[in-house]
């Protein structure tokens, strides 16, 4: 391994211990430091974002069974532990493998979560990164190169680190639905991390964005770029009528599900990525092949999502929405907060804290 520092043997870390609460989190500074393969590069964390795939995959939410937990992971496989979660990270690279370019040391990067390669390997099954393998809630982590992109943006490491997870999940979205600014898009669960995301990449493709969003958060949506917000709860035939709109980006799913399908357009897009409502939805197949809907579950990216989110960041049409920042030791703490759903945009660990 070729690096631009001393790498020490051990690092401080948070292991997921098992499927459980948060006490199946700890906190430790015996970890080993990754070693890295000839394809692999040793990133040095700066910031690292809180997701609901944390908390879910420590619950075992992934699982449709019983028991066992054996298919709680994204790839439906069940996770080896001890494992170190964190999918959203932004880091300097001070370590690469033999294939990797020299001229990557030193970079500052985002690393996208959708892992399509390991080691120079092509994957079967994609794997999300702290699911599969270890992730960023750590001093230092290791991903195939392929993965980690450099960033060149005046943007702070903890803004940076509120961008892979979120917004490549909205940036799919967006791009499975095929949203341009010929369509009015309504997105539900606007206010948390993929929803607002989902806002401000629907609107620097020039869409009209409708936000779903609690009372309390309407103002904070409109200032973010939506062009009408729709309080949670209420009825959205009432609000916007029948056949209304283009294209639905779902994170919410639950009882509101059968009345979302009524306000799209014939031929209009439904892209799902999140059930934070719940995961049984009441349906009427009839509304599906009598509107000539198209639905898009969403969770591998697409080859050109993370690529084209970069370019958004660096173009400056889009911001990263910090809410607060915790240290590491505390993210019990950060888990809680994020659980209580009272903030816009993303919690983030930082490392220097």
């Amino acid at each position: 391994m070729n690096n631009m520092e001393a790498i020490p043997e051990k690092m401080f870390g948070v292991y997921l211990k098992g499927h459980g609460d948060e006490s199946q989190l700890e906190y430790r500074e015996d970890i080993p430091v990754p070693s890295i393969g000839d394809h692999e590069v040793l990133i040095k964390v700066s910031a690292a974002g809180v997701n609901n795939t944390d908390i879910n995959t420590r619950i075992a939410w992934y699982s449709k069974g019983e028991g066992e937990a054996e298919d709680a992971s994204w790839s439906g496989e069940a996770l080896k532990f001890p494992r170190i979660q964190g999918a959203d990270v932004c880091g300097h690279i001070v370590g690469i493998g033999k294939a990797i370019n020299e001229r990557r040391l030193g970079e500052r990067i985002i690393i996208e979560p959708s892992l399509q390669q390991v080691n120079g390997e092509a994957l079967e099954h994609a794997w999300y990164f702290g699911s599969e393998c270890d992730g960023g809630f750590a001093q230092y982590t290791k991903v195939d190169g392929r993965h980690a992109f450099a960033v060149h943006t005046e943007m702070t490491d903890q803004e940076l680190a509120s961008f892979p997870c979120s917004y490549s999940t909205a940036e799919n979205l967006l791009t499975r639905a095929q949203v341009t600014a010929q369509d009015t898009v309504l997105i539900t669960g606007a206010s948390g991390g993929v929803g607002s995301a989902a806002v401000q990449l629907a609107k620097a493709r020039g869409a009209k964005v409708i936000a779903v969003v609690g009372a309390a958060k309407a103002q904070d949506l409109l200032n973010l770029g939506a062009d009408q917000v729709i309080h949670r709860g209420n009825s959205l035939t009432e609000a916007i009528g029948h056949s209304s709109v283009e294209v639905v980006i779902d994170l919410v799913a639950g009882p509101a599900f059968a009345e979302i399908l009524e306000i799209l357009k014939p031929k209009g897009r439904y892209a799902v990525a999140g059930a934070i409502g719940g995961a049984e939805v009441p349906m009427d197949i009839r509304t599906v092949y009598l509107k000539d809907l198209s639905l898009f579950g969403c969770t591998v990216l697409e080859p050109e999502v993370f690529p084209n989110l970069v370019r958004v960041i660096e173009s400056g049409l889009i911001k990263g929405l910090v809410a607060e920042t915790f240290a590491l030791k505390d993210i019990t703490k950060a888990q809680e907060v994020f659980q209580q759903k009272q903030h816009i945009g993303k919690l983030v660990i930082n490392m220097n804290l």
